[in-house]
Order: structure tokens, then sequence, then C-alpha cells
């Protein structure tokens, strides 16, 4: 389950990652640099829905020194991709204890910025609820955080809203405060993993311009 911490205007988010990595005992077997920058997604995301940019990262790393580069490259590819500037990192590795599996946890700070309101906006999902090996296999579902980027940027989007292992719907509800349903063929109860899919909100005028910005992974909700 995600949390945010809002201390004023910053913002402190995290996101943590167990068994997924290059060792022998790891659940899925993953690039330790792809395990890093999934987890540093799910931060970067939650730093994006409460509408602040990430300026320092922490990296907690309990896998051993040697994967410390590799998961600094895996963040670094994610920020890069998203042109988010200036992010200063830091943090420490377990180098006492030799761990049979792989575990990192992210915490991004950043400063908030002024909000729109959320009832103004329309809602739809973007992407598809992946989980394990699929997230792997089937990137192309996943809600691309480049183009995430430059939609917030061009002001294409006004809002956006990750989802995370309790679904769609859940994360609907908490952030409108009402049940909210699709029309469409996904589901909403699926767990999204590490946010292969998001809320977004967009003023009306900018409703037929998704799916050519996005592509085809695009799901109107409504109440």
């Amino acid at each position: 389950m995600r949390h945010e911490l809002l201390l004023g205007e910053w913002v402190i988010t995290s996101d943590n990652s167990g068994g997924i990595g290059e060792k022998p005992m790891d659940f899925v077997k993953a690039p330790d640099a792809v395990t890093a920058k999934f987890a540093a997604r799910v931060a970067l995301l939650e730093q994006w829905a409460a509408n602040s940019e990430p300026e320092a990262v922490l990296i907690h790393n309990f896998s051993g020194e040697e994967q410390w580069q590799r998961y600094v490259e895996g963040i670094e590819e994610l920020l890069a991709e998203t042109g988010t500037e200036n992010v200063q990192f830091s943090g420490s590795s377990e180098t006492n204890i030799e761990t049979l599996q792989s575990g990192i946890a992210v915490t991004m700070l950043g400063k908030r910025k002024e909000d729109v309101s959320i009832k103004s906006l329309e809602w739809f999902v973007y992407g598809v609820p992946l989980t394990g090996e699929d997230v792997l296999l089937k990137t192309h579902q996943l809600a691309d955080l480049k183009k995430l980027s430059d939609a917030r940027a061009s002001r294409l989007i006004e809002r956006l809203w990750p989802v995370g292992s309790k679904g769609i719907g859940y994360e609907a509800k908490r952030l409108l405060g009402e049940e909210i349903h699709s029309d469409h063929s996904i589901n909403m109860n699926a767990s999204a993993g590490p946010s292969t899919c998001v809320l977004i909100g967009v003023r009306g005028g900018n409703r037929n311009r998704l799916a050519e910005h996005f592509g085809r992974y695009i799901y109107p909700i409504h109440s």
C-alpha cells in the first residue's frame, strides 16, 4: 500500500521492492536496474499526484554494495526519460550481512505546487493493471511516464493519481470520494503492481486529444 507525507510545501513519497532482482532466491527475476526503476516509478508518480517535482532521491539498499550502482543507473534512466532534472542522490547500503534476496526502497523529496480542483475535471484510466512478470512482458500496456510528463507540461492533463495493489476502483474512490465504474473491459479491482496504470484528470476540451497522445489504453470512468 502506498503512502505519501505532506509537510507544508514538502512532499515525501516512497516505494519498496523485496524478492525481486538478480539474487538466486528472488521470487521474480529481473535486472537490478529495472527493479530500481519501477520502485522509483511509483515514488515519482506519487510526487506528480501531489503536484510536486522531486529534488532528492534516497536509496535504501538491502541487497549489497555491488547492487548500488545498478540501482542508481535504473533510477537515473527513469528521470532522464521523464525529463526530471537536478535531482540529488543519497542513501545507504547493507554491507555487513549478505542477504539472500534483493531489497530496495526509494524515497523522493519534492516541493508541492498549487493544485487544480479534482471535481472540475473528467477522469480516465491510462494503462492496464499488471503484476509480476507481466510488468516485464507487456510493457506496451504500461502507462508511459514520458507521455505523462509531456502531458503535464503541455497541460493536456491537469492531475494524475497512481493506481497500486488495491486496484483502480479503490484508488478512484479514495481520490473522488464515490464508487467509480467503467463501461470498458478493464478490471477495476485487479492489482496494478508498480502503478502500471494511473488515473488522469483532464478539462473537458482536451478529452478528444487523449487517444492521439496516449494511444489505445485510455478508459473513461464515471460514478
